[in-house]
Order: structure tokens, then sequence, then C-alpha cells
């Protein structure tokens, strides 16, 4: 056997079906000649190529899930948590954990098409570029191939409600049945999604493991992957990605942050719509008016559990519509309305418990899947924050599957370890989540993990300047990228490591929508993560911050509430309702603006966007940054 040491094990007999098109490739499942000829061809091409043992067309349904599960289960991929329906987990190989940012690339013919003109000194860090040339040359090094001895999965979905005017349509392959499983999660997968393409235009992806038979190094938590050759190529122009070597998240589930993001945010800018890093969620106050908002934070930064608050103040009710993701454009009569292009979620575990998140808890009680999380004895699951809902003394085996017990060095869970789960199952799920003409979007957020310096929420003073607060955006980093340490770090728009296209031409597509008719919604910056002078958070954070929310939904009812300051529009003292939480915050710390810190701040991010955006810059922008450093120095 070869040191994969992973047998096939089918899931039918299978049977020899010659196709012209593909030789003698298998057909395992599926009806290949009903399909559309513009996919028989797409298939077909990619069969040549990969050299799969046998294609497997998915249809969706749970009874092909099943069969999936239950050949994982054999394996040993996927291990079952009785304690749960249906819930079951699965370890990484440990080099492949996180998103591969400087291994991802958009590959158009003129490089400023797909990254800005920037200058000397930059890092690059708002999107790589790789030429069709160069392109070739490493797929030819990979692709040709690559799924020798194993299974190609044929996945239709689709992004969106299906049948949406602002849905999207997609075809994965790839060689992993776990992929399959969780894009059954996160998107609609379905065999409608054929008939609904017909003959016109869809995504093509394109996910290998890049591991073909016999591959001759051992396979590590029956995960082959091939982390020293990781490449994620996405091709605009062509509206395809290929993604090679890793199973991980957004690396492997191609219509999430590659489709739904980079390629969409081409799309977008081509047919004048917007595709952002961002949740959104109803808010309705206790007289039973609603608003929607839309908030752009870095990963890790507490989407997920703004998108599912629990409010803190009565009488306030809060239902989530997405909780990564929006696509969202003006209507003929200038309002904005936004969809979660996303059926599930993939929300990062650690932290996450019946306090600081009792919805996404209640989210995957069942018809989940987790990723490098720990398993307890009793067959539940285990991560960092837990801690005090488990047994102290419970026996619990640790992601790398070491014997571990609370309190033991180390950790249980990969600190970027994943939950996926049905956006449906959520006890707060928005009735209109799946609404074809999406909802309206009354005011945007951005935000990140800012310890110092930056109040809790400040008010753009205009459009334009709110523009400029989400293109200076900066937080601390997190797991759910490949750095390590914590370091201040830009994410602009929350879109750093999702860019599609030039990100000087990106901030000028936001800027032009600002004309009539549009109605352009509020925007607002929020920082739940300010420490004070003792080290400890100055904003209580969690169900507290619907006080926020409350305080930006009266001011987008016309409340004089706000004061103006050298950085925008923040709270009137007192404006924020803080009843039974006056002990835990101290006002003047909370919105004090140290003028040095903001002087310095100003310039770094000037500084930044000189150098990486450089020419590209859009002259308001640069307008904005001066008129924002002026105000600062006669602060």
């Amino acid at each position: 056997m070869p040191l994969d040491e992973e047998p096939e094990i089918p899931f039918f007999e299978v049977h020899e079906i010659v196709v012209p098109h593909l030789g003698h490739v298998p057909i395992v499942k599926g009806d290949f000649t009903g399909l559309p000829k513009k996919i028989q061809q797409f298939i077909a091409f990619y069969a040549d190529y990969m050299k799969p043992r046998g294609i497997f067309i998915c249809d969706g349904s749970d009874e092909e899930a099943h069969m999936v599960i239950n050949k994982l289960l054999e394996r040993g991929t996927l291990h079952h948590l009785p304690k749960y329906e249906e819930n079951y987990i699965c370890s990484t190989d440990p080099q492949d954990v996180a998103r591969v940012e400087g291994k991802t690339f958009i590959c158009t013919k003129n490089k400023h098409t797909s990254v800005a003109r920037s200058r000397a000194g930059a890092k690059g860090g708002l999107g790589l570029w790789l030429s069709p040339e160069e392109a070739k040359k490493e797929m030819d090094e990979r692709w040709p191939g690559c799924m020798a001895g194993r299974m190609m999965y044929v996945l239709p979905f689709c992004m969106g409600p299906l049948g949406s005017p602002l849905s999207k349509y997609g075809i994965q392959l790839t060689d992993s049945n776990y992929v399959l499983l969780c894009m059954r999660i996160m998107t609609r997968m379905s065999s409608q999604v054929f008939n609904l393409i017909g003959e016109g235009d869809f995504v093509k992806c394109v996910h290998t493991m890049g591991c073909p038979r016999p591959w001759r190094k051992k396979v590590v938590n029956h995960w082959p992957c091939n982390p020293e050759k990781v490449l994620i190529l996405h091709f605009p122009e062509e509206h395809k990605v290929k993604s090679f070597g890793s199973g991980y998240g957004g690396n492997s589930l191609l219509g999430k942050k590659c489709f739904a993001l980079r390629i969409a945010s081409n799309l977008a800018r081509d047919e004048g719509w917007m595709a952002e890093h961002m949740l959104i969620m109803g808010v309705t106050n206790p007289a039973g008016k609603e608003r929607f908002i839309a908030a752009a934070f870095p990963s890790a930064c507490g989407k997920t559990n703004l998108a599912m608050l629990k409010p803190s103040l009565p009488g306030w009710k809060v239902r989530v519509v997405g909780d990564d993701i929006a696509w969202m454009r003006f209507n003929d009569k200038g309002e904005l309305y936004g969809i979660n292009p996303e059926s599930g979620f993939f929300g990062v575990a650690p932290g996450t418990n019946w306090k600081t998140n009792p919805n996404a808890m209640a989210s995957f009680q069942k018809n989940s899947i987790f990723t490098n999380v720990a398993r307890t004895a009793d067959g539940g699951y285990f991560w960092e924050g837990m801690e005090d809902e488990v047994d102290k003394d419970i026996e619990i085996t640790t992601w790398l599957g070491q014997p571990w017990k609370i309190g033991m060095p180390g950790k249980a869970a990969h600190p970027n370890s994943r939950f996926t789960a049905p956006a449906s199952q959520c006890p707060i799920i928005h009735p209109r989540w799946e609404d074809p003409e999406g909802v309206p979007i009354h005011a945007l957020l951005f935000g990140g993990r800012r310890p110092e310096g930056v109040p809790l929420v400040i008010e753009s003073r205009s459009w334009e300047h709110g523009v400029m607060l989400g293109a200076s955006l900066k937080s601390e980093t997190t797991a759910a990228a490949e750095f390590k340490g914590k370091s201040i770090m830009h994410d602009p728009m929350a879109m750093r490591p999702f860019m599609g296209y030039n990100f000087g031409h990106y901030l000028q597509h936001w800027l032009d929508f600002n004309k009539p008719p549009n109605k352009m919604p509020k925007i607002y910056h929020v920082n739940w993560f300010r420490v004070g002078k003792d080290g400890r958070f100055l904003w209580p954070g969690f169900g507290e911050n619907i006080r926020v929310i409350d305080w930006i939904c009266r001011r987008l009812d016309g409340e004089d509430i706000a004061v103006d300051s050298a950085v925008g529009m923040l709270p009137k003292k007192g404006s924020i309702d803080l009843t039974g939480i006056e002990d835990k915050v101290n006002w003047d710390e909370m919105f004090t603006l140290p003028k040095d810190y903001w002087q310095s701040d100003i310039r770094e991010t000037i500084e930044f966007l000189d150098t990486e955006v450089g020419d590209d810059l859009p002259p308001r922008l640069r307008q904005e940054l001066n008129e924002q450093e002026e105000r600062i120095k006669k602060m």
C-alpha cells in the first residue's frame, strides 16, 4: 500500500461508462449526458487534465450526504459526536490550518487591473498579482494528473437564494469529499443549478488536495494535502478559480472568499454593485421599528457575535441575515438592498460559548461539521472558552489526538478551529434572509481590534469621510490569517485578504455610488476592544453592544445626540444608554482622543495608503485624509 494509507471505499459498484469527451473515465454517479453542453465541456476538459479515477456528479441531497459521511467515518476522516444529532468532527494536517494569503494571486493580463500602482517599499498586502504566463507555468507543474487515483466530485452551487436576480452560480470540481460536505452547508448545492445555468455563465471553481495516487508521503490525520505546493489562483476575466494543495476553509470552499469576494468584487465593479466582507443584521427597537445594518470587521473580530447579538437592553430584537459576506446593490429608487450569498456559518470556535454567543451555539447543535476542535470523552466538542461549560475533570482529546484535561499546558483546539453549520438552524435567523430582493441597508459599520486611542463609536461626517474611515481600518492580527503574534495591521474595508482587483479602483467604485438617485446609508466606525490604564477592556461588549446600536439607530432617526470632533461625530456625553452598567464604563477614558496618538496614526495611515495604493488612491480620498490630518493638528 502507498504511504498515503487511505484505501478507497467505494459508494457503489462502479460501472465503466464511456463518454466521447471523457475517454474511459467512469461516471460513478449522475447523468453526464443530460448536462448542458457548456458544463459537459468544463467537466470533460478537467477530467482529461487532472485524470481522476471517476466522476461523481452531486445533487446535494440528504441521501448523497449520508453516503459521503459514512465513507469518511469508515475511513477515519470524520468522527461522530454522539451527544448531538448528525454532528461530526475532523482534524486537518497541522500544516493546513489557515488561509494562505501569501500564496493567493489574482491573474489578469494587465497587472494594474489586479493590484494598485504601489511605490517603493510596498509589501503588496492588498492583493498579489501573477501574470497569465507565470500562472500557466505554475499550473503546469501542479495540475496535470493531480487527481490520479482519486474521485472528482462535481458540485453545482448557487451563491444567494436559488433563482434570485442577485444570485450567482458556480460549479466546483474537487477531489475532497470533506469539501463536498462543507460546500453543501455553505452554499445552495443542488442539481437544479445545472438547469438554472443552462448555457449561461457560471463561475468555474477547480480544487484539488494535490495528492495523486500513489502518494509517497505519509498522510497525517487522514488529511491528504500538499502544503509545499499550495497555490490559489483567481482569473476574474475568465470567472475562474483554481486552488491546489489545501483543504482548509476558504482555500477549498471556493464559493466563500474566492468566489463571493474576490471574483464577485470584479463582477460587482462591472455590474454596479458591492461584494463585501460584511455581516447583515436586522435590529428592532422596543417601538417595533426595524433597521438593517451591514458591518465589516476583519476575521475573528466579532462579526458572528454581533450578527447574533443577544441584546442586554429590554425590548430590543436582533435577527441575523448573514454573518460574513454581503452582496449589495442600489435599486431603481436609489435604496441599497443586500443579500447573504452564503447558506451557512463558517465560524471561529474558540471563544464561542453559551455566554458569548448563545445563538451561534444553538445553530450548530445538529447537522454541523467541526474542524480542528477537541473532543470530550462523553462525545462532545470542546475548545478554549468552554471551560465553564464542561466537567472540569472530563477527559479530552485535543485536535492533534493527544489526551488532555482542563488546566494542562497547551491548547485543546487550534486557535483557528471552526464550526460549519446551516444558517437555517440559527434561532434568530431573519424570516427575510432568503428574500430574493434582499433587505434594505440603513447603516454601514467598520471596526477592528484597537486597544489604544480609538473611541467606542465614530459617525462619519459624510459618505466620503466614511469611505476614508473604512480605508483606514486597522486591527490587531488574529489566528484566522497566517500571521503570528499580536500587532496592529492595516485591513482596509476588512477586505485586505480578499481584494479581487486594484484597491484604488475599488475605493473609487465606493465613492462613485454617491450620486442621484442613490440614498447613501450612514457610515460608522466601532471599537469594542479599547483597553484602559488597568489593562482591562473599557467596554463590556457582547450583548451590551446593543447600546451602541441603539445610539446609531437614534442617529438614523435624526436625534441630536452627537458632537463634532477632529475624527468624526462622537456621542454626546450620556447619550448612550448605560443603565445598569454605569460602574463598568468610564465614559471620558473611552472617548478621549489622545492628540499624539491620532497624529501618529493619521501620518502612518497616509504613508501606508501612499505606499500601497500610490497613484491609484482616489484624489477625493487623499483630500479626506489631508483634511482629517489638519483637524487633528488643531485638537
